[in-house]
């Protein structure tokens, strides 16, 4: 969600933080600030402005700001409107404590209550604020006992009262070239770099200065400086983490000619999904490779079922993936909510295996579920595309999806890899469980072979016709989308699309559901988007397909408008609807990573003409770190 980088170093301080900050800007936000100091003076200069971070550089166009260290925010509104005053940096009443944070203080009334108290004067409706009074306090009744403190000794104090989530940043005025940062749940990233340092809350925050990158972990603590960074815990304790090496190019994050992010990120498909296969599948063998997991073969062919949590796209995933290992490997599988799980009082054991699918890594509701998972006995694997991620740290194993950086705030690339690395598991758990054979192994792998071509072959037959689709469409005040089997939950993902970039409403179905209360719905008006593929080797797939045709002769005879997603060859659909996209033929657990694409496609192309902010929906952020 809200973005935060900070500088410490030789360079220019505002230019680096405001580069760092757009390139947050695929996270969402609806306000931006800045806080710069310098050793000359005994206060911090703030900046900040309601809107896009343009209105921010305007602001710094009219009154610059230089300095030796500095701090910036991209803010998306949880407590308080989107104003300039509610905007981050936050001050203490003195002007020389800021603070910027991410994540939600959930006991911030009573502690406003507390520091009102004392003196303090709020001038926000944030809780944000309330941080920066309470080191304040802290720093004063450290004077008052004779004992002063520095600035990372008040932070650690002060975290302690802290209940929710959070990420910080701290400036004070009092000790120059100085960056204090914590974090207890949404993410931290720390760059290393030569005579500077940097942090931020996402990698491409700070890619383009270094590579080198501590990620923090819940309950530590890194004090930066020029001359380096040093890490503790909340206790002060010092700790070690690793650096990674990050081995994006910084390009991948840019648009690359293409007239949007998601646009971009749609085409990038087959190359994700060829990297996230790439490594891990030997068509000579059929046996499937998934490193990085501390759990074994036979532990996990002995699980006695699978719990999956998941949120937005990840829970379609989730949903999809379902089908793929209970048919594959014969293993039941629930999918939940995460942010439903651990308040349903769930039932888990030792003998069960929790799986987290998460594109950040760091999204609350999905991390808490983990954590739930575990303290019922089970061991969690996390399917992530961020290297180093909460999620994956806090697991037993880890199934990293090889998306790159996805800069669009509706998932594209990350939701197909993610279908990618659920059918290796699924391959995976199959063989190992005894219900996949090596020659079934080796004809499923030549089939996913084949997925990228696809792809590539949708991408440049059915563009002009979604586009044309999207003018004929584009006025609708409603859409519907519906399938069957695994189906369901693409027609899940193509209404969610249609209505994050759009805003237009749209409702995914069971399409042998849609006579049990949706048919009211159906006139003239209403689109209707069907998922009519079929797996001809497949007899299941055909009654599937079959049904689904029923369906449609349900729709049409109510006047409803007809969009169908067919396999080529199909020659009978055409008479029954007002428009078919062909794509084309694959096996029916993996007819979903072709047949989203066009839904993709469609939904892009009639936000495009809506005149909608593509790339940055309204109300939305990239990776929700509160609950």
């Amino acid at each position: 969600m809200c973005g935060i980088v900070g500088y410490v170093g030789p360079k220019k301080v505002v230019p680096v933080i405001i580069e760092g900050l757009r390139r947050l800007e695929y996270r969402g936000y609806d306000s931006a600030g800045i806080a710069v100091g310098s050793p000359s003076s005994s206060t911090l200069e703030v900046r900040r402005a309601p809107g896009k971070l343009q209105n921010l550089e305007e602001a710094l166009a009219e009154y610059p700001l230089d300095g030796t260290f500095g701090i910036g925010h991209t803010r998306w509104a949880t407590h308080g409107r989107p104003t300039e005053e509610n905007a981050h940096p936050h001050r203490d009443c003195s002007g020389r404590i800021v603070v910027v944070h991410n994540g939600i203080v959930e006991n911030y009334l009573d502690l406003k209550r507390e520091l009102i108290a004392q003196g303090h004067t709020f001038v926000t409706e944030t809780d944000t604020e309330i941080i920066a009074h309470l080191i304040e306090q802290v720093q004063l009744d450290a004077e008052a006992a004779g004992a002063p403190i520095p600035l990372e000794v008040a932070v650690r104090r002060a975290v302690k009262r802290l209940t929710g989530a959070f990420a910080l940043g701290i400036l004070s005025a009092a000790e120059p070239n100085k960056i204090v940062a914590a974090r207890s749940g949404p993410p931290v990233v720390i760059g290393v770099g030569e005579g500077e340092s940097f942090v931020a809350s996402d990698v491409p925050g700070i890619l383009h200065h270094t590579r080198n990158i501590y990620f923090l972990a819940d309950g530590d603590m890194a004090i930066l400086t020029a001359a380096g960074v040093q890490l503790t815990d909340f206790e002060g304790n010092p700790i070690e983490r690793a650096i990674t090496h990050i081995q994006w190019d910084p390009i991948q994050a840019e648009k690359g000619g293409y007239k949007h992010f998601m646009l971009k990120e749609i085409w990038e498909q087959p190359r994700a999904i060829r990297d996230t296969t790439l490594g891990r599948v030997s068509l000579d063998s059929g046996k499937v490779f998934l490193g990085e997991m501390e759990i074994g073969d036979e532990e996990l062919a002995s699980a006695s079922n699978i719990n999956i949590a998941a949120c937005g796209t990840s829970w379609h995933a989730a949903l999809t993936g379902k089908y793929m290992i209970e048919r594959l490997a014969r293993l039941p599988v629930d999918v939940d909510y995460a942010s439903e799980y651990r308040y349903r009082d769930p039932i888990g054991n030792s003998h069960s295996l929790g799986l987290l699918i998460t594109q950040s890594g760091e999204t609350a509701d999905t991390l808490a579920a983990q954590r739930e998972m575990k303290n019922l006995g089970s061991k969690t694997v996390a399917i992530c595309n961020v290297v180093g991620a909460m999620v994956a740290r806090e697991a037993h194993g880890a199934i990293y999806t090889h998306a790159g950086p996805e800069i669009g705030v509706a998932s594209t690339k990350a939701f197909t890899s993610q279908l990618i690395a659920l059918f290796l598991l699924a391959l995976k758990l199959g063989q190992l469980r005894g219900r996949l054979d090596a020659a079934q192994s080796v004809a499923l792998i030549e089939e996913l072979s084949r997925i990228p071509g696809k792809i590539e072959e949708v991408l440049r037959s059915c563009s002009a016709q979604c586009e044309q689709l999207a003018k004929d469409f584009s006025n609708a005040r409603d859409f519907l989308y519906l399938g069957r089997g695994i189906h369901f939950p693409i027609a899940l993902e193509g209404a969610l699309k249609l209505k994050e970039i759009s805003y237009i409403h749209a409702e995914g179905y069971p399409a042998g559901e849609m006579k049990h209360g949706p048919n009211a719905l159906i006139d003239e008006t209403l689109p209707v988007v069907v998922l009519a593929t079929r797996d001809e080797a497949d007899p299941a797939s055909k009654l599937r397909y079959e049904k689904t045709l029923s369906n449609i002769q349900e729709v049409t005879a109510r006047s409803g408008r007809v969009i169908a997603v067919a396999t080529e060859g199909d020659t009978t659909i055409g008479s029954l609807v007002e428009q078919v996209i062909h794509i084309p033929p694959a096996i029916e657990l993996l007819s979903p990573l072709i047949e989203i694409v066009p839904l993709q496609l469609l939904a892009y192309y009639i936000a495009v003409r809506r005149g909608c902010d593509v790339d940055q929906p309204r109300n939305l952020a990239k990776s929700v770190t509160v609950e």
